[in-house]
């Protein structure tokens, strides 16, 4: 008896060392590339150390009083942990190693108290269990795992519909809201779950016709695309966690799809074998040979594809004060290494009265503010000295609030603001910058005001453009143009009022249309001599060159669906000018776009320059 007494103070001890060097690794930034293996090796040894031995004296510890729950909380925290090293390198395998441990905790029920309401399970308990599933599903969410994340989110439900009802004393509130959140993301995600992965595919996105002359293509000067920022802040903006949906989208969009054998691990029943079975509390038999086998921690298992380059490291930032997205900026900067480029998301609302970003306006009337004096026309002295005074406080009271991102509420007045001038310091690096606002065309001010390096600009429009204005909530279906961005078609399907998956036969050979449209402008960039070093440094990068594919298309179709004279309000600006044989006109663009308009038997939501579109 003293024997297993001396089992369990042991087994408690490693689980309170181990907790601890947690709890250091927890509070680390998320972001920046300072060292920190070592931090993750010793909390890594130290739950190694504690998993094995609970293994090794499991049914001695059950004697004890070892409950599953206890068990499952130890593989919960393996899983964190991979998830946060994911979230600081965007490697994918640790991203699926924490699915991995997430789904064995889901099968061998560790946190399952046997059946619904036994007044056995302690309210902590039951907290326990409610944060796994939140976190089960955030990975299954990013992994793209539709099933799970809908078997997920019914359990999820379930389990706080049960606890409010057993657990009457205590508030489940916020629990009920996390629901909602789960629940609204797949409702407007699940439109297009049948399609292709926001990620980069090498069998959509890369495109052989043109791989000859990107082999043989060269700049004065190549950089290397290591690092992004991503925040976005609008008011009831879909979300869920800490994940917005349009960042979400841009995160997939800047990832590699792993290969199919990254997600086949080795059946859980074949691994470990050395421990079949156990003793439950109650001292029936239980086989745990499948949720043993998954636990195991080994940070040097190639989980990677070999055939895929790294992805570029990301720090997404869920509502940030401005200071902070700053000083995240500036760290990220200054570790950015050599001949690199930093991409930098920002997706806000510009306008202070209203409530999200890509808000249509019911009357359609064009509010004109002193805003439009900085936005149009060239480069000049006029924006210069307009651009000097914000940095030095000088400003209009108009345009303290028409010349900036709100970032937060604006009852915290310019604390929240982000202006122009904020980013001028970053472009001492090289920078590709998007927003994604009713008010970006305020930052076209950047263009020739860098510090050292010129900056890749992709601005959005004012204001999104539907064919039904009213059948389309743009409070609760993210922004078109990063739709746009990061999926093309779908945003394409969305605008003229198609549902994608209506007829998938057709969807695919629409998808065949725009790759080979891709493929053709890819050449045309390749060998234009009017290109922009600030796009011939980054065309060799495939998610930047895709980025850039996206925005002519985006830029083609707005520009033949929409009025020509709203085209300051509809339209999307890249800066430096790309060339103007891939300009919205041009004949080889508008050609793609009046094909895949007649495939979809939507030619007549568009107005072509006079070519027969039927």
């Amino acid at each position: 008896m003293a024997k297993k007494e001396n089992e369990s103070k042991t087994f408690h001890s490693l689980v309170e060392s181990a907790d601890r060097k947690f709890a250091r690794v927890r509070d680390l930034p998320l972001y920046g590339r300072a060292p920190q293996n070592h931090y993750f090796q010793k909390v890594f040894r130290a739950y190694t150390r504690l998993w094995k031995y609970q293994q090794d004296n499991r049914s001695k510890l059950v004697d004890c009083g070892l409950s599953r729950w206890e068990i499952g909380e130890i593989a919960s925290r393996i899983g964190q942990l991979y998830f946060n090293q994911y979230t600081r390198s965007s490697e994918a395998r640790f991203l699926v190693e924490a699915y991995v441990f997430y789904e064995a905790i889901l099968e061998r029920k560790y946190f399952d108290s046997g059946g619904s309401g036994k007044a056995k399970v302690a309210v902590g308990v039951r907290f326990k269990e409610l944060r796994f599933y939140a976190r089960f599903l955030l990975v299954a969410l990013i992994l793209n795992k539709i099933d799970m994340v809908r078997l997920l989110a019914e359990r999820f439900k379930t389990l706080v519909d049960d606890s409010k009802t057993n657990f009457r004393e205590t508030n489940f509130k916020e629990w009920k809201l996390v629901v909602q959140e789960i629940f609204h993301f797949m409702e407007v995600d699940s439109a297009f779950t049948n399609v292709r992965p926001l990620r980069y595919c090498a069998l959509f996105d890369s495109h052989p016709a043109s791989h000859p002359y990107l082999a043989r293509f060269h700049a004065r000067k190549i950089i290397k695309f290591r690092d992004a920022l991503l925040t976005s802040y609008h008011k009831n903006e879909v979300k869920f966690a800490e994940l917005t949906l349009d960042t979400y989208r841009m995160m997939q969009c800047l990832e590699w799809e792993p290969s199919e054998s990254l997600y086949q691990k080795r059946p859980v029943e074949s691994v470990y074998k050395k421990h079949p079975v156990e003793l439950s509390e109650n001292g029936t038999v239980i086989d745990h040979s499948g949720a043993s086998g998954l636990i195991d921690i080994n940070l040097a298992a190639d989980l990677t594809d070999p055939s895929l380059p790294s992805n570029p490291r990301k720090a997404v930032l869920y509502r940030p004060s401005v200071t902070y997205l700053l000083a995240v900026m500036a760290t990220i900067c200054e570790e950015l290494p050599p001949e690199s480029i930093m991409l930098i998301y920002l997706s806000a609302s510009g306008k202070v009265a209203r409530s999200n970003v890509f808000q249509v306006e019911s009357s359609g009337e064009s509010k004109k503010s002193s805003k439009d004096r900085v936005v149009s026309g060239a480069y000049s002295e006029q924006k210069i000295y307009a651009l000097e005074s914000h940095c030095n406080g000088k400003r209009e009271s108009s345009d303290y609030h028409d010349s900036c991102l709100w970032l937060g509420p604006r009852g915290n007045g310019g604390s929240n603001a982000l202006y122009p001038c904020d980013i001028i310091p970053f472009t001492r690096r090289p920078l590709f910058l998007i927003i994604d606002s009713d008010n970006s065309h305020a930052f076209k001010v950047l263009h020739g005001a860098e510090r050292g390096e010129p900056a890749a600009l992709l601005l959005s429009p004012l204001r999104p453009a539907f064919k039904n204005p009213t059948a389309v909530d743009t409070t609760h279906n993210g922004s078109q143009f990063t739709f746009f961005l990061t999926a093309p078609l779908q945003a394409f399907c969305q605008m003229v009022g198609l549902a994608p998956d209506s007829d998938m036969d057709s969807y695919n050979d629409a998808e065949e249309i725009l790759s080979i449209a891709f493929s053709e402008w890819e050449v045309i960039l390749c060998t234009s001599t009017g290109l922009d070093l600030v796009w011939a440094q980054v065309l060799s990068d495939p998610f930047l060159r895709r980025l850039i594919l996206r925005f002519i298309f985006c830029r083609s179709v707005l520009s033949i669906f929409c009025p020509p004279e709203d085209d300051d309000q509809y339209l999307p600006i890249c800066l430096p000018h790309l060339p103007s044989s891939v300009s919205a006109r041009s004949e080889v663009v508008q050609s793609a776009i009046i094909q895949l308009a007649n495939h979809l038997k939507v030619a007549d939501c568009f107005q072509f320059d006079g070519k027969e579109a039927r």
